[in-house]
């Protein structure tokens, strides 16, 4: 078992050589784990197996009324409204549970960010900490501003401030995440490039990731809100191959796992379009169209540890986990990877 000398320590910031970074390959069907390097990846999956991607790129979210309040876009509506958290008193460096207390914000009160961003709030929610906002501005001029003023979300185990391009994925697309959607962040052309050459397929959702912690704990017990999804008509084509094949669907990110597993059929099929999911992985749940997951290292005792209760027994996670807090593996969104995939180290086997 983890204990308080024995944590997964966090990468404090991203590191200069990707490719030295480690992954964990946990196999339910064996009962074992072993120990990679991300490089490795490719050799892993095989002809058949897709590796589904988030292609969303990752927005300034994070926006200074003043120094007592900063507010965290965390989801949009079709209607081209925000959801945000606020936050008060204090700056990156806290943990959000240490910050101040917001100041009361009231529907129908204006918020000045600068001299080209307002909003006005539609609604304050019970929490007095997520409020729904309508920008003065839309369209192309207003992501143009929100690009100019607005800062990515920091993380207060970070060395430094975190710039746009430390928080982006280098196949990333359409600005839709709000956090970075980082079990993609490591995968380089290269590594991508590996995995097509084994006779696996690559294809690609959007997913509008969105904050892994508000500061409250009741707001957090409502994690995660409502998500947008879209799902191409060339990643439905891709499970239905793989399937046919008799492959493996692997996913890089929880996020895509919520919106494949969302917009799949009691069957197992997925169809192209969009769609919104609150779906919430744990042990109760079956997966019916992912078979593999590609993540971070989280702790037991995490949200996201339990969310990999879905592909892999508690059990075997928790020795998997301990392990990597004893042999030097970092956590956090630069942190190294974990890949849980039955059959994955039935050969060859190395741990």
């Amino acid at each position: 078992m983890i204990t308080a000398e024995s944590r997964i320590a966090p990468a404090r910031a991203p590191r200069p050589r990707i490719h030295s970074e480690r992954l964990l390959v946990i196999d339910p069907l064996s009962q074992r784990f072993g120990d990679y390097h991300i490089t490795e990846l490719p050799g892993l999956l095989g002809p058949g197996d897709v590796l589904v991607l988030n292609d969303a790129a990752t927005l300034p979210a994070s926006l200074r009324v003043d120094e007592g309040l900063e507010l965290r876009l965390v989801a949009a509506e079709p209607t081209g409204d925000f959801w945000a958290i606020a936050l008060g008193a204090g700056d990156w460096s806290l943990p959000t549970e240490e910050r101040g207390s917001p100041p009361l914000l009231r529907a129908g009160q204006r918020l000045q960010f600068n001299a080209e961003l307002a909003a006005r709030v539609l609604h304050v929610d019970p929490s007095e900490a997520l409020l729904r906002l309508r920008f003065e501005i839309e369209g192309a001029a207003f992501f143009a501003a929100l690009y100019r003023h607005a800062e990515p979300i920091q993380y207060s185990y970070a060395s430094r401030g975190l710039k746009l391009w430390d928080v982006q994925n280098g196949y990333a697309g359409r600005p839709w995440a709000f956090e970075l959607p980082s079990a993609g962040r490591p995968l380089t052309f290269e590594i991508l490039f590996g995995v097509e050459e084994r006779g696996a397929r690559l294809t690609y959702v959007t997913h509008a990731a969105s904050i892994s912690s508000t500061g409250s704990a009741t707001l957090d017990a409502r994690l995660p809100l409502a998500e947008r999804y879209e799902i191409s008509a060339d990643a439905a084509d891709a499970l239905t191959w793989s399937r046919k094949q008799g492959g493996r669907v692997i996913a890089a990110g929880t996020s895509v796992v919520r919106a494949l597993e969302s917009a799949a059929t009691p069957r197992g099929s997925v169809a192209a379009g969009e769609g919104e999911t609150e779906l919430r992985l744990s042990e109760a749940h079956e997966p019916r169209v992912v078979d593999g997951l590609l993540t971070g290292l989280h702790e037991p005792g995490s949200s996201h540890f339990e969310l990999l209760t879905a592909f892999a027994r508690r059990s075997l996670l928790v020795r998997a986990m301990d392990h990597a807090a004893r042999t030097g593996y970092l956590q956090h969104e630069f942190g190294d990877s974990c890949l849980v995939l039955a059959g994955a180290l039935l050969s060859p086997l190395r741990a």
